[in-house]
């Protein structure tokens, strides 16, 4: 079968690899319908070392169960499935917490140990406590909106659920990609009165508009910290979500924050250290976050998904074929594209 492969970075080559097998009683074999390309594949594209034998790369799918071992339960052949960018056993303490991007035996697709989903198929391990099976007809129109279930809705939606977004609040948003306008769909949908989206890209602050944001700021550091500070009277805002990562990001998502406000990390992050420590503690700021559990939040979700209530799929602006994978590296690296949806 064919599947993307990072050797360096910029060096993405599609190629023939061998077909996945059951490796364990509790995998699952998928097959790919729909995968796309992530914010945070962009960092090992651009920071990879050279490597001889390369690494799987992708972590968002939904797809067709074609086979499953023996000790799996509720997944079953020919079920159509999101699968979450983590597996997950589905029974361990945190999971049954809710939390299953930190389960003890889990871990996340597309590196160097395991498959990813940038491919024809792949292996899913703990297949009852990853993939989420889904009721309905692999509809083309709406297969991109299922596959953001599997992060950048998810991850917009626990952004929302750490600030503690909710009826009446405020939030400020940093981050105008994938992840930053998903928040501005969960922010709107939880009921948020104003929604401030940070971002100087023209075409993604229209789209976010378009998807309930009801200001955008195009300034960047201090300016878009004063932007804020003059939009909202000196109030300053009640939820923040972080969508992007880097140190200027995290310092001006903490700046953001009213006192007794709080902020909502979602960005990978690229920085040692959190910004405004002392400051922020004196403020009493609550700063939280981190791998969303994007399986936990896929039930409450998918109906409004289903009932087109929300359109996450919109941030999806260009589509290619799995062997077009590299054309669709290059077109988000150089913000040609906000997100790539993959057609195996």
């Amino acid at each position: 079968m064919k599947a993307a492969r990072l050797y360096g970075a910029g060096d993405l080559r599609v190629e023939e690899v061998p077909d996945p097998r059951i490796e364990d009683d509790r995998d699952a074999l998928v097959r790919v319908v729909r995968s796309c390309i992530c914010g945070s594949d962009l960092w090992p594209y651009r920071e990879m070392e050279p490597s001889a034998s390369g690494r799987a790369i992708g972590h968002e799918a939904v797809g067709v169960v074609e086979a499953v071992g023996k000790a799996v339960e509720w997944i079953r052949p020919g079920q159509l499935v999101v699968m979450p960018f983590a597996f997950s056993d589905g029974s361990c303490e945190l999971c049954r917490r809710g939390l299953q991007t930190a389960c003890v035996n889990g871990g996340f697709f597309g590196n160097e140990q395991i498959n990813g989903a940038q491919a024809e198929a792949l292996r899913v391990p703990y297949a009852d406590g990853t993939l989420f099976p889904l009721a309905v007809e692999p509809d083309p129109e709406i297969l991109p909106d299922l596959l953001t279930l599997s992060d950048v809705m998810g991850t917009g939606h626990y952004a929302c659920v750490v600030a503690g977004v909710a009826p009446g609040k405020t939030v400020a948003i940093v981050g105008d990609g994938a992840v930053g306008l998903c928040g501005v769909i969960a922010a709107k949908r939880l009921g948020a009165e104003r929604i401030l989206l940070l971002g100087h890209h023209p075409q993604r602050t229209a789209l976010g508009l378009e998807l309930g944001a009801t200001d955008t700021v195009e300034e960047r550091g201090e300016a878009a910290i004063e932007r804020v500070r003059e939009l909202t009277g000196g109030r300053m805002v009640d939820c923040v979500l972080e969508c992007v990562g880097n140190a200027e990001a995290a310092r001006t998502a903490v700046e953001l924050a009213r006192p007794g406000g709080a902020v909502g990390r979602v960005g990978v992050p690229h920085y040692s250290e959190l910004p405004l420590a002392e400051e922020t503690f004196y403020r009493n700021v609550v700063i939280g976050g981190g791998p969303a559990p994007t399986r936990a939040f896929i039930p409450e979700l998918l109906p409004d998904v289903l009932a087109r209530r929300i359109e996450p799929g919109r941030v999806f602006d260009l589509t290619v074929p799995l062997d077009g994978t590299a054309d669709g590296y290059q077109a988000m690296d150089r913000r040609q594209a906000i997100k790539v949806l993959i057609e195996p």
